[in-house]
């Protein structure tokens, strides 16, 4: 049920920041489940702990997704957990890099067509991201 006219770009889009999300959760899950050495050792909960925030943004655009009639994807992106610590952590450097462009392509979609919602919705998760991927760029520095 549609409350709100939207465009199908701006379904497309949520559909597209939730496959993402699912991803990274998964991904940043399992390189906490699989760390290995000293250096692993310091990151593993930051990596659950993020792991867990990206399952809350999934979850957050899936329900404006549903309520804007659509359907959300229960597909990820490609998983990349990597072999070895710091190709985790630069791989999650890189996905990082690719939510904040695509949120900040959202939020003008959703400022063009006036979805109010949406865009702070978005704002608060880019805010997230940003602070993601300033962690994950301070840890590939000492790896």
């Amino acid at each position: 049920m549609q409350h709100t006219k939207v465009s199908t770009e701006i379904l497309d889009l949520l559909n597209k920041a939730i496959a993402r999300e699912l991803q990274v959760s998964i991904q940043y899950m399992w390189q906490h489940v699989l760390w290995k050495g000293i250096k692993g050792f310091a990151v593993k909960d930051e990596l659950k702990n993020i792991a867990i925030v990206e399952m809350k943004h999934a979850e957050g655009i899936a329900e404006r997704l549903a309520y804007l009639g659509g359907i959300p994807t229960t597909k990820p992106e490609p998983i990349f957990v990597g072999e070895t610590l710091k190709e985790m952590i630069a791989q999650d450097k890189k996905d990082e890099e690719g939510a904040i462009q695509l949120y900040k392509q959202i939020i003008e979609v959703t400022k063009k067509e006036g979805d109010e919602t949406t865009r702070r919705l978005f704002e608060k998760i880019l805010s997230d991201e940003e602070e993601h991927h300033d962690t994950f760029t301070g840890l590939l520095e000492e790896i």
